[in-house]
Parts: C-alpha cells; structure tokens; sequence
C-alpha cells in the first residue's frame, strides 16, 4: 500500500520499529472497512432487484386490468313467448248513455223550477215551469178564430141548402149555386186551418211544462226564476242539463294495429285513477269498422253498468281491453338497436360474439315489443346495446345479480 493511500485511510505507514499491536489494529480496520463495503453493496443489489421485481408486477397487474377493461361485459335474454294473451290500455272519458240539453219549446218568463242538480229524475217528471203571456193571447184569438170560422162555415151551409132548393124551381140558376157551394167549401178550409193553429198553440201551452225526455240525474241548471226564457235555447242557453248515468258509455280510439282483434261484445276491465283497488267490467257494445284517415284510429264504443252510480259522467278512466294470443316473439324494448339500416337486435352467439339481425317489429306493448322475423326462440339478446357494438365484436357475459330478499309478509290488522 502506498504513502498516499495510507494518508487517505489515516493510516500511517509502518516503521520496522512498529510495535505489533498497532498493525493487528490496522489490520482489523481494513477487514471492517471490507465487511461494510459488501454490505453496502448487498443492500444496493437487494434494492435493485426489489424495483426490478415491483415494475415486473406492475406491468403484469396493468397488462391484466387493460385486458379485463378492453372486454365488454353485457347482459343478455332471451326472447319471450307470444302465446299469452295481452291487455291494451287506452284512455277514455265517462259519459252518460243518454246525455242531453233541455230547451224551452215556448218563449216566456222562468215561472219556477223544481230540480236541482244532483237530483235523480223519471221520465216525464216536472222540471221547470215558464209563463207565456204572448201564448196564452195567441191561444184566445185562435180560439175566436176558430169560432168565427165555424158560424160562417154554418152560414154557408144553410145558404147552400137554401140554394139548391131554389134550383130545383128554377128561380136561381146555376152559376149562382155554384158561387154558394164555393163559399161554403171556403168556410170549411177556413175552419180546418183555424182549428190547426188553434191545435198549434194548445201544444205550445203544453210546452209551458218542461219534462224530463228521459230517466237521469240533472248535471246542470242555467236558468233561475224570472229568466227570460227563447224558445228553442237561443244563444246557445239551455235549463237543464240531463244524463243517463246507468248504464255508462266510454267512447275510446284503437289503434289500427289492433282494430282487428277488438269485437263486438268483448268483456273489457275499466280503473279510475281515484278509486284505487276498484275495477269495472263492460263490455264492447258496438264499433266503427272504419279507420280514421286523420289519427289511424278505430272508434270504440263501451257499455258500462255503473247501478251503484259510483262512477260519474265526464270523469278520466283508462279502460282494458283483452286481445287474443299471438304466435310472434316478445323482446324488451331496450334490446333494441335503431341504426340508419332499420331496427336490429345484437345476438350472442356460444363463442361470444356478436351477430346484428335485422328484424320486423310487430306491435308495441310498452315495455315489450313484438319480434315478426329475424329472430329464434334461442338466440340470446344484449340487454341496453351500447351505440358503439359491431357485428363481430367478442363480449363476455356479466355476472347475473343476486336474488333480492323476499319481502316479510304484512299481517292484516
């Protein structure tokens, strides 16, 4: 070892009088020295090949998560069997069987009226009474018209016999009594017509009373006492307003997809929003048999018993109606993919990949929709398709969800 090395280390060099203690001593330091250098050394290499190891693992565990977050997981069903029957649900507005305005038939002044709405009416009941001053003169003059035309009608009679008598003995002649007969024949047609107007206006006393047409229940009074009353409804005015409410009538628009699975004499299931847990069952009692040209509709009348007259005119119903079975596949309306080509439904084949089908929907449920062709009892559909599926693309099926827990059941109070 040389002199600079030595001073490097602190050691100095030895003399040949060097006692032999001091260089076991530098001998020890250097064997140390040795010791803690491979020591360093070991940490370092340990170090180095702990990173080395870790970035290893690391680029395992990011070539793993790439690959699972590189496949797409989906959902798939089946399609469903058509075979089951279907309700359709349509809106529709209560009406009464037999739903009319009551108008005045003779013009005057309300005298008084007897019902009210809400109150329940037979056929021919009193509603309302009017006076009809004008009538009544009208009536007497007619009657003194009528009268009148009487005595000359027996005037001209007795002239007619006295006539004739007279022609027999020659004394008038004929151009004469053919004048009388004319008189009389007159008289008689003034009678007749005297007797039509008087017949007129005694039915326009009649009319004074205003009746029910029909057994009801009265929705509507527009009129109160001392009203002038027009004849007819004029300005559009009406006293009462009178509805059938047993049975009811529902007047409801088909689509022309279903016109015709819908029948006369089908039962249907009517709900009102308000009545909760309440159904009503009638029946179709008659149908248009035309299309709308404007909405692609078939009218629909329905005939609803309503005896306990829970359900009232003018209220929103939705009303059930049962249409026969149907041999097409179902499949959820989310299944669906609508692309510039037309509707397609992704298949799932065994090796996970996906096939396009275009397909032929049939009627819309709602939730469902009906599957005419492109499509098996056995393929398997991707449920909530994402914009970006090809065909041909691989995917893996997701885990199904666990089974919620059922429910405890409520005892009843």
């Amino acid at each position: 070892m040389t002199e600079q090395r030595h001073s490097a280390l602190g050691i100095h060099p030895l003399d040949p009088d060097t006692d032999p203690h001091e260089l076991l001593r530098r001998h020890q330091v250097m064997r140390r020295t040795r010791v803690l250098g491979i020591v360093v050394l070991a940490v370092l290499a340990i170090g180095a090949g702990r990173t080395v190891l870790s970035r290893m693992a690391n680029a395992r565990a990011l070539e793993s998560q790439s690959t699972e977050l590189a496949t797409q997981y989906v959902k798939t069903v089946l399609p469903g069997s058509g075979h089951d029957s279907r309700s359709l649900l349509l809106p529709g507005t209560l009406q009464g069987f037999v739903q009319s305005p009551i108008a005045a038939r003779a013009s005057g002044y309300l005298k008084r009226w007897t019902k009210d709405i809400g109150s329940r009416v037979e056929k021919g009941e009193l509603l309302a009474e009017i006076e009809t001053p004008e009538i009544d003169q009208q009536l007497s003059q007619a009657v003194a018209a009528r009268q009148q035309a009487e005595a000359s009608l027996n005037f001209a009679q007795s002239t007619v016999a006295r006539w004739e008598s007279l022609r027999q003995k020659d004394v008038v002649s004929q151009q004469d009594l053919e004048e009388r007969r004319s008189a009389a024949a007159q008289a008689r047609a003034n009678l007749a017509a005297a007797q039509a107007n008087e017949q007129r206006l005694r039915q326009l006393e009649g009319f004074k009373r205003v009746v029910a047409p029909f057994s009801g229940v009265i929705t509507r009074r527009n009129v109160d006492v001392g009203d002038l009353i027009d004849a007819g409804g004029g300005n559009g005015r009406t006293l009462f307003m009178l509805s059938q409410t047993d049975p009811l009538r529902i007047y409801v628009n088909v689509p022309q997809a279903y016109s015709q699975m819908v029948k006369p004499g089908q039962p249907v299931t009517v709900t009102q929003p308000e009545l909760l847990g309440q159904q009503f069952q009638g029946k179709v009692a008659r149908i248009a048999s035309a299309i709308d040209t404007a909405t692609r509709t078939m009218q629909v009348e329905v005939s609803l018993p309503n005896k306990d007259g829970i359900l009232m005119p003018g209220a929103y119903v939705q009303v059930s109606l049962e249409i026969g079975p149907t041999k097409a596949l179902t499949v959820p309306s989310n299944a669906l993919l609508f692309r510039g080509e037309g509707p397609r439904v992704a298949v799932v084949d065994d090796s996970g990949v996906v096939h396009l089908h275009a397909v032929t929907l049939g009627r819309n449920f709602g939730q469902t929709l009906e599957i005419l062709d492109g499509l098996g009892p056995n393929d398997r559909m991707v449920l909530n398709p994402a914009d970006s599926l090809a065909d041909g693309d691989r995917v893996a099926l997701a885990p199904a969800d666990p089974a919620p827990a059922a429910a405890p059941a409520k005892t009843p109070l």
